[in-house]
C-alpha cells in the first residue's frame, strides 16, 4: 500500500470516529429534549460544534466533509478564503 492510499484511509477513519462521536452526542441531545421530532439538524450542529470545539482533527473533518480535499491543511486565517467565515459559523 502506498503512502497516499494509507493517508487517505487514515483520514477516512478519523472522520468516521468524529462522526460517531457527533452522532452519539446528537442522540444524547435528542433524548435530553424528550425525544421530540423536528430539531434533528439543530441537535446535529450543536453536537458537531461541541465535539469539534477543541479537536485537533476539526480542520481535517471540515475539509473532508465539504469535499474540499485539495484545500490547505492549515486553518490559519492566511489560508481561509473570503467565504469561509460564512460556511464555518460553528467554529
Amino acid at each position: 500500500m502506498d503512502t497516499e492510499t494509507r493517508r487517505k484511509k487514515q483520514q477516512a477513519l478519523m472522520v468516521q470516529l468524529v462522526e460517531r462521536k457527533v452522532r452519539s452526542r446528537a442522540k444524547q441531545l435528542y433524548e435530553t429534549r424528550g425525544e421530540g421530532d423536528g430539531q434533528e439538524l439543530q441537535d446535529w450542529f450543536q453536537a458537531e460544534s461541541e465535539v469539534l470545539e477543541n479537536s485537533v482533527v476539526a480542520p481535517l473533518y471540515r475539509r473532508l466533509r465539504t469535499g474540499n480535499h485539495d484545500a490547505p491543511q492549515s486553518t490559519g486565517p492566511e489560508f481561509q478564503g473570503a467565504n469561509s467565515a460564512s460556511c464555518d459559523s460553528n467554529a
